[in-house]
């Protein structure tokens, strides 16, 4: 059998969530074929070798167990150690989401290591991670997007000609986003100058850059996606929630939102969905699996792409897993597929050459 590292935890912001999705994964991991490896990463970075079950069964979730004698190390060109040994690993499963977990430095961290991985690379990763980039490359590739103004981090001055502008462009309300965050992270919504001003205050803590958006009157849908140069998308399913999909709703009081798995839409809308998110998938150089986010507009019925997470949540109330389970791809199946398109790639790229021969 395999040995497939979970990588779980890590600095950002969605480090609860990271415990849980870890948990899922840890959880449905095929025994047959598996055996699984627990390395978690604390809120300093710091990563650990968990040699003690720290699965709580009750909450479906992990725990870190911190110990100096289990910190690991990634050497370049060797792989994974600790105390000096060899951790053998076949593959590593990252469920590190948000900043250094699905913004490609993990995943550079890995490619130097020579270790095969779940998920996007480095190109997909940074570009998923980065809602402002992804937008504009999927403006190019002819899909279209909720529209957007981008704010830096430069100075008052800056500040206050940009918002203005997007007032005059877009109006109330607004949605205010760190560029580089997931699970609506930072994420606030506004409806006067002061909220706004208040919102772009907020986001600066979690990025140098941020992205200000109209409201969308309409649906909100998403779309699961697996598959490396071929992707192929599963049903659609529809977030229905009071306000908006923040924080809070996903993960701490998921009971105030309702999911629709799948979605009731037309079954034109269906396939346009499917095809957009195919083609969002590899527009930004995505693999392995992603979660494509959709607004349909009220009047219109226009599509209009909102963003990609190339690492999305894996908890048992998560979309993704939703999306594929009723689209008849078990969460246990989910997983090896998954692994089997991580394998994939890398024997592809163990094949290429770096250097003239």
């Amino acid at each position: 059998m395999k040995t497939v590292a979970i990588l779980y935890g890590g600095k950002s912001g969605e480090h609860e969530v990271s415990l849980r999705s870890g948990g899922a994964v840890f959880s449905h991991l095929d025994r047959e074929l598996y055996v699984p490896l627990l390395i978690a990463v604390d809120h300093y970075g710091v990563w650990y070798l968990q040699q003690n079950p720290c699965f709580e069964e009750d909450k479906k979730t992990l725990t870190i167990h911190r110990n100096e004698n289990s910190i690991v190390s990634v050497i370049p060109g060797l792989g994974l150690f600790y105390n000096n040994k060899k951790i053998e690993v076949d593959i590593v499963f990252p469920v590190l989401h948000g900043t250094f977990g699905e913004d490609g430095t993990l995943q550079g961290l890995l490619e130097l290591a020579g270790l095969p991985y779940a998920g996007s690379a480095v190109l997909g990763s940074a570009l998923g991670m980065d809602k402002a980039m992804a937008k504009q490359i999927w403006i190019q590739s002819d899909l279209p997007v909720v529209p957007f103004s981008v704010v830096n981090d430069k100075s008052a001055t800056h500040i206050n000609n940009s918002l203005d502008l997007v007032i005059e462009k877009f109006g109330f309300p607004l949605f205010i986003k760190p560029a580089n965050a997931g699970s609506s992270v930072g994420v606030t919504k506004a409806n006067s100058r002061d909220e706004l001003e208040w919102g772009v205050k907020s986001g600066f803590k979690y990025d140098r850059k941020l992205l200000i958006e109209p409201a969308i009157e309409g649906r909100e849908i998403e779309c699961s996606v697996i598959g490396n140069s071929e992707p192929v998308s599963f049903l659609p399913g529809e977030v229905i929630s009071g306000d908006f999909y923040d924080y809070d709703s996903k993960y701490i009081h998921p009971e105030s939102v309702k999911l629709s798995v799948p979605a009731h839409l037309k079954d034109n809308l269906k396939k346009e969905i499917k095809a957009k998110a195919e083609k969002a998938f590899l527009a930004v150089g995505a693999e392995g699996f992603a979660r494509v986010d959709f607004f349909i507009e009220k009047e219109t019925e226009n599509i209009l792409i909102n963003e990609i997470n190339t690492l999305p949540g894996f908890t048992e109330i998560s979309m993704f897993a939703k999306l594929c389970d009723v689209s008849g791809l078990p969460y246990k199946d989910m997983l090896t597929e998954i692994i089997h398109l991580a394998e994939a790639r890398f024997e592809i790229k163990s094949k290429l050459i770096f250097r003239k021969e």
